[in-house]
């Protein structure tokens, strides 16, 4: 049977409540129309249509723009349930906890570190390892992890590695106060504890950009974004393979609970990805305080690579990173569940807001962005697929009244890894980034590699063929469909001179 979708307005899609008996709300799809078309080939209505079912859940199940099927809830899925009496989903938040990107500024031109950008490429790669199961420059006992699981990114600026202004520039200051490292499972804090600064693999990179369009000069001046040619770096990473046993140990948990409650059997029989428990029980706050933890972790991950950036660039080009003007623009987290109060039909509530693979938006003048955006509204970061544009957008009214202040967090895979690695070779997509003049760099594979079992040929750069542009939905046309929606406004775009990839 096709899915009813109704028009709401441009590049806003609606299957009405009444489609399933389940649907506890209609599901709401922001999409242009060559989006939906990509998301009526795998699951990602459906998906979107299941989330609907949630004990709890207000207005909508959403999906994004660049939304694809993931694990439960689509990739790009946002669902807002009632923090009292709604149920909170690891599928909603996904394996990699506060997955995020944060966008760094400076006062450099590209002229400025072309002639060094391949020593500066191989420092950052050396200082923020990159690749599954690498270990970090931190050695991190479990007592300094357990601090880092509850002050997140204020853990790092204490001790060094950062500057005052970061935290500021960080969402939640970098820290959700709801962290408990007593909820953490003991495999995944073995885990933890040496990954901390470090990439990771799969979809994680550094890059370093220019700035290469500016859309609205205004806007991007308030966020430091001043000229074409300036130079940035974006970093995208999370919270590596301890938020993934986490999340795992907590899937195990709800799976066996769920089974006891006739409400969320229901929803196991229609959904096994959709395991989900009552925010309010031991197994729904338990998993809400050990995600916080995880949050932390990641924030401070990535705050411990914006010190070695700067550590790389001093070293490098021989200047202090003050006077470099390295500094952070802003950090969101796009795979989360946070504590959130909204205006639903007239009244504000508490609501637990699942963003997986999508990120805030909030608009000029809510109190919940740091002082130094708040008339300005907060930066939204959508980085591109390997080798193209990302953006800069800001948050918008409409967002903060529809999707509870969300926006799409990048293009949004739409080829499988694996297809990619057989359709296409690591080395060709090096040498035709090289060829356009940017300096890549990844882990090289061994010959023993585990892939090769499932009769994919050797590629020391196979990662690279997993990431290659063609294998996701083109950026321009995700950001395009953001503000035709009127969840976002384009602010500036940035195109890479040097990647970076797990």
């Amino acid at each position: 049977m096709d899915i009813p979708l109704k028009r709401i307005r441009e590049d806003v899609w609606e299957v009405p409540q009444s489609y399933k008996s389940y649907m506890r709300t209609p599901a709401r799809i922001y999409a242009a129309e060559e989006l939906l078309d990509k998301m009526k080939r795998d699951l990602t209505l459906q998906q979107t249509i299941n989330v609907a079912s949630l004990p709890g859940i207000e207005k909508y199940s959403m999906v994004m723009p660049d939304g694809h099927q993931g694990y439960g809830f689509p990739i790009g899925g946002v669902a807002a349930t009632d923090f009292e009496e709604g149920v909170i989903s690891p599928g909603g938040v996904g394996y990699d906890i506060n997955c995020g990107v944060r966008l760094v500024r400076t006062n450099l031109r590209e002229k400025d570190i072309r002639p060094r950008l391949s020593g500066i490429v191989d420092g950052l790669f050396d200082y923020i390892p990159s690749g599954l199961g690498l270990s970090g420059k931190l050695r991190l006992s479990f007592s300094q992890l357990d601090e880092v699981l509850r002050e997140g990114s204020e853990w790092c600026v204490e001790n060094g590695y950062g500057w005052e202004e970061d935290v500021e520039r960080t969402e939640d200051g970098g820290r959700l106060k709801a962290a408990n490292p007593n909820k953490i499972d003991e495999k995944s804090r073995q885990r933890g504890a040496p990954q901390l600064g470090t990439l990771g693999s799969g979809n994680h990179f550094l890059e370093v950009q220019v700035v290469d369009e500016l859309f609205d000069e205004r806007l991007a001046k308030a966020f430091g974004i001043e000229e074409k040619g300036q130079v940035t770096v974006l970093i995208h990473t999370g919270g590596r393979g301890f938020s993934h046993g986490v999340c795992s140990y907590y899937l195990r948990r709800f799976e066996r609970e769920m089974s006891k409650d006739p409400v969320l059997s229901n929803i196991l029989s229609l959904e096994r990805e959709l395991a989900c428990a009552y925010l309010r029980s031991e197994t729904g706050m338990d998993y809400f305080e050990a995600m916080s933890a995880c949050a932390n972790y990641a924030f401070a991950n990535r705050q411990l690579a914006t010190h070695w950036v700067r550590k790389v660039f001093e070293d490098l080009l021989r200047r202090k990173a003050e006077e470099m003007e390295i500094q952070l623009v802003y950090d969101i987290a796009h795979n989360i569940a946070k504590e959130e109060e909204h205006v639903v039909e007239g009244t504000r509530r508490k609501l637990c807001v699942h963003r997986k693979g999508a990120t805030r938006a909030f608009p000029a003048g809510d109190e919940r962005l740091p002082h130094v955006y708040r008339s300005i509204g907060q930066p939204v970061l959508i980085p591109g697929s390997m080798g193209t544009r990302s953006f800069l957008a800001v948050g918008t009214e409409r967002a903060k009244d529809e999707t509870f202040g969300s926006c799409a967090h990048g293009s949004g895979r739409e080829m499988s890894r694996t297809t990619a690695m057989r359709k296409y070779k690591g080395s060709e997509v090096k040498e035709a980034l090289e060829r356009r003049n940017i300096v890549v760099k990844a882990r090289e594979r061994s010959k023993g590699d585990v892939r090769r079992k499932r009769g994919i040929p050797f590629d020391r750069y196979g990662e690279l063929a997993e990431e290659i542009s063609a294998a996701y939905k083109d950026p321009e046309v995700v950001l395009r469909s953001c503000e035709v929606a009127g969840i976002a406004k384009k602010v500036a775009a940035f195109r890479p001179i040097a990647v970076i990839k797990g």
